[in-house]
């Protein structure tokens, strides 16, 4: 089999195995299934990355089709993905044994896992705007999965929202068709210049409305409601990938559509980058507030969702080469912790059944290890050293400064500020509490309530990676600088 046609393995593989994992009852012959077909997956990943390939799946016209294309960009996301949906598929097996119907969780969480590989092997821009409506779909039924009335209610409000913004990305397809060279993935972008002329602002508007309608589903203001929401009803597993990794799926389309096909130098300086990077700055300070308020842990772990990914936007909308970093650097330290805290919630409810914040007071006594997890999870997004947000949030800082943007730049680094001692407020408080109960905590029947390696493990690798990426970041810095020199 050729490089070329074995580009698409990762992506139709995922939906075979998917298919199969849904008709068998047998679960360790499942289990099995689920680590083979994603261990499978991780191992074809790694070796096409090792060169670039492209693909021509179908030409619909000269300038409609299905194609995919292993760059930077995809390297570096589907790498990411694949290796936290491993882990979070380990971590399943052992959780989903009570939850209903788990062939069936597991039958999507599979097949989601291959769209999201086509959403980062696209090469145009029909590609991945389809990609990432089957992303959404196949997402769905994790969401409702216990298909309980609020399950429901919160998998229709994840659809709409994020239905709404897909609409938004077509749009801009139609005009990008007219006014780009083509709507093939280039680095600098692909706009016709001779046609853009006399239409900035509108294709400015167009940008926006782009950014706007792909930042739905990372999160950001106005179009972020249904993550608080959607979020924490569905199974703690899927909590994890849809706040840590399905969230990245619209940073992918904003990269793309911002660097390959519109191009950073026509939009810096313009009103769409200063409204995007306000937005994003609205979005850290708003969803840190309302986390800082919630009494639920899983929905003030989505809360910080909202606050995190937006940190991404933001180092991206500065179009600089610094803050391109610190924003790719966001998107794996984000993942990996916030797939660590939503699985210690997980955890938690699995063998405590305890969902408030005021319920885990002493925690830290019966399940150390979870809880210690869970503190490195917290730091790292707090922004402390070593652990590795800090690294992301210090080129993030940097980058702001660097991007001549006056004041605002001083804001912008204030807000990222304050949204970090907010970070600290509502999730040091949890730690503290877990592991210092004080003297009206019962230490007479305290048990110890640790889960299972299956459970366990995922979280320690992740962990230890949080903090070894932290302190060694060069090898992630390189391969970024590698993406960032050809996109600037």
């Amino acid at each position: 089999m050729s490089g070329n046609t074995m580009l698409l393995l990762p992506i139709i593989l995922p939906f075979i195995a998917g298919i199969i994992i849904g008709f068998m009852n047998h679960e360790k012959q499942r289990n099995r299934l689920v680590f083979a077909s994603i261990a499978v997956e991780l191992a074809l990943i790694v070796y096409l990355t090792i060169g670039e390939s492209s693909i021509t799946v179908w030409n619909m016209t000269n300038r409609l089709s299905i194609a995919y294309h292993i760059d930077g960009i995809s390297k570096y996301f589907a790498c990411m993905i694949c290796i936290i949906w491993l882990l979070a598929a380990i971590y399943s097996m052992e959780y989903m044994k009570h939850e209903h119907k788990p062939a069936r969780f597991f039958m999507f969480y599979v097949m989601s896992l291959g769209t999201l590989i086509g959403l980062c092997f696209s090469a145009n821009m029909m590609t991945m705007y389809l990609s990432y409506e089957f992303m959404t779909l196949l997402t769905f039924p994790l969401v409702i999965h216990t298909q309980e009335l609020q399950a429901v209610r919160a998998g229709m409000k994840y659809l709409g929202y994020s239905i709404f913004g897909a609409g938004l990305g077509l749009l801009g397809f139609f005009f990008l068709n007219t006014y780009c060279i083509t709507t093939e993935f280039a680095p600098g972008g692909t706009l016709n210049m001779a046609l853009v002329s006399g239409n900035e602002n509108l294709l400015l508007l167009i940008f926006f409305l782009m950014a706007l309608g792909f930042g739905c589903k990372a999160g950001m203001f106005p179009l972020h409601a249904w993550l608080p929401t959607a979020h924490p009803i569905a199974p703690s597993p899927a909590s994890a990938v849809l706040s840590g990794i399905i969230t990245k799926g619209g940073i992918i389309c904003i990269i793309r559509v911002t660097f390959y096909l519109f191009g950073a130098d026509f939009i810096r300086g313009s009103w769409a980058q200063t409204a995007l990077l306000i937005l994003a700055l609205i979005t850290i300070f708003m969803g840190s507030m309302l986390a800082y308020k919630e009494k639920l842990l899983k929905k003030r772990l989505a809360y910080s969702t909202v606050s995190q990914v937006s940190y991404v936007i933001f180092g991206l909308m500065l179009l600089t080469p610094v803050g391109f970093t610190g924003a790719l650097l966001q998107v794996v330290f984000h993942a990996a912790a916030k797939n660590i805290l939503f699985l210690c919630a997980g955890a938690i409810i699995y063998k405590k059944g305890t969902t408030f914040v005021n319920q885990l007071r002493g925690v830290g006594k019966e399940m150390p290890v979870v809880m210690w997890c869970f503190t490195i999870a917290s730091l790292s997004l707090v922004g402390i050293p070593p652990a590795g947000g800090f690294v992301s949030k210090w080129f993030l800082a940097q980058g702001a400064l660097g991007a001549s943007l006056g004041g605002f730049a001083v804001v912008g680094v204030a807000i990222l500020m304050v949204s970090a001692l907010l970070t600290a407020g509502y999730l040091l408080s949890i730690v503290t509490d877990a592991f210092f109960p004080g003297d009206a905590f019962h230490y007479d029947n305290l048990e110890k309530k640790e889960p299972n390696y299956l459970m366990t493990m995922p979280l320690v690798i992740l962990s230890i990676a949080v903090v070894l990426l932290g302190i060694f970041p060069n090898s992630l810095e390189t391969f970024i600088n590698s993406i960032s020199g050809v996109i600037f």
